[in-house]
């Protein structure tokens, strides 16, 4: 982050989405087909007990929460043991809802059989902070230990406040990212009712005829180091976060601003974070939802922002559905991934771009590229916007 500090590097991360458990898994989910036939995506046979001593607790964490476990754990393995002070590794975590599957449960058991039979770990399972919180107990992490509840913008927010916490040299390591898992029948019938869920059952981003979203879930987790120490011991660097950048529309509870004024100033304040000119930007990792106003407002700030550069854009939430705040954590895996691979994921089920948008939308089958600075964009209810830049490390 420019003139803030030390730089930051992400040395492991862990992905649990609906098209696969384990980033590798997930990178090959992003290159299938897209979704259809249903409001939402689930991940099919979810089996936590890899992740716990034992079944009892297990049956004391919110599925939102098992999840942030599991990729904490596929995040810890690949970065290796963090060899400082515990009171200096940090735990800063995004979601939109959190355990909303416990407290939607429970109030079925209270209606049914009376408030005795309700749960007492009731609180600590629907808790927002719940994941981020478990984490730093099962690893003894004792820095800052916050979680941001920004709605579809969480996991953008919080990984960007992670990165500041080792930029400002508050931490040395900090495990950040997102998770969620949400859609419970209550929830799929609000947004049904507000008209948010794609009517076709269709999530097809940027699309001509796109028609709302698909509701997904998942989580994925990063361990994000001081760069100098991750190479002082030898760690693999995955890449490394140039900048972010957050402010609010201020406009309307669910509708972004017009012309999406709020996101051009995002991705500018993300920019000016990392020290670049938007000419820099190698891939644009879109929010993408598929819902006509915000696809059309992203497309057209990108525009703004980026002119005649118009790099690459891609929106993953064809495949994975839009798992509100663990969304940024999934893009961000994504973004690392198409590092690795030299790929940048096509948009599924996109074929037809409306005829408004003027950007570079990546359509069909993945897309080559030399890998670059790239920015991945959320944008939630609220009038929340999060933007942050990861490149490949250079050293």
């Amino acid at each position: 982050m420019q003139g803030a500090g030390h730089r930051i590097a992400i040395t492991g991360y862990g992905v649990v989405a609906t098209c696969g458990i384990g980033k590798q898994n997930f990178w090959k989910g992003l290159l299938g087909p897209g979704l259809s036939g249903s409001h939402t995506v689930e991940i099919e046979n979810w089996d936590a007990t890899p992740y716990y001593a034992g079944p009892k607790e297990m049956r004391r964490a919110d599925r939102c929460e098992q999840y942030a476990i599991a990729a904490a754990q596929e995040a810890l393995d690949q970065s290796g043991d963090l060899p400082y002070d515990r009171s200096r590794i940090g735990t800063i975590f995004g979601t939109g809802i959190g355990g909303l599957r416990t407290l939607e449960g429970q109030v079925e058991v209270r209606v049914a059989k009376g408030k005795e039979r309700v749960s007492p770990f009731l609180v600590p399972m629907m808790m927002s902070n719940a994941p981020g919180a478990a984490i730093s107990m099962r690893y003894g992490f004792q820095g800052p230990s916050e979680t941001i509840c920004t709605a579809c913008a969480a996991a953008t927010h919080a990984l960007g406040y992670a990165a500041r916490q080792i930029a400002w040299g508050r931490c040395d390591a900090v495990l950040s990212g997102g998770a969620e898992s949400a859609a419970t029948i209550t929830a799929v019938a609000g947004f049904e009712n507000m008209t948010a869920l794609s009517t076709t059952m269709v999530s097809k981003p940027f699309d001509a005829t796109r028609d709302g979203f698909v509701f997904g879930e998942g989580a994925a987790v990063f361990v994000l180091e001081r760069l100098d120490l991750a190479v002082k011991r030898g760690a693999k660097i995955y890449g490394e976060i140039l900048g972010a950048g957050s402010n609010a529309d201020a406009h309307h509870i669910t509708a972004p601003s017009p012309g999406g004024v709020g996101a051009i100033a995002c991705m500018k304040l993300a920019l000016e974070d990392a020290g670049l000119n938007a000419d820099q930007i190698k891939q644009v990792n879109a929010h993408g939802t598929s819902t006509p106003l915000n696809d059309a407002a992203e497309a057209h700030a990108v525009e703004a922002v980026f002119g005649s550069n118009n790099p690459p854009m891609t929106s993953i939430k064809g495949v994975t559905g839009h798992p509100l705040g663990a969304a940024g954590a999934l893009e961000a895996a994504a973004v690392l991934l198409s590092f690795e691979h030299k790929l940048i994921p096509p948009t599924a089920n996109t074929t037809v771009i409306a005829s408004e948008m003027k950007v570079d939308i990546v359509t069909g089958k993945a897309r080559a590229w030399t890998p670059g600075p790239t920015i991945s964009n959320n944008f939630g209810f609220g009038g929340h916007n999060g933007s942050i830049i990861i490149a490949p490390f250079v050293n």
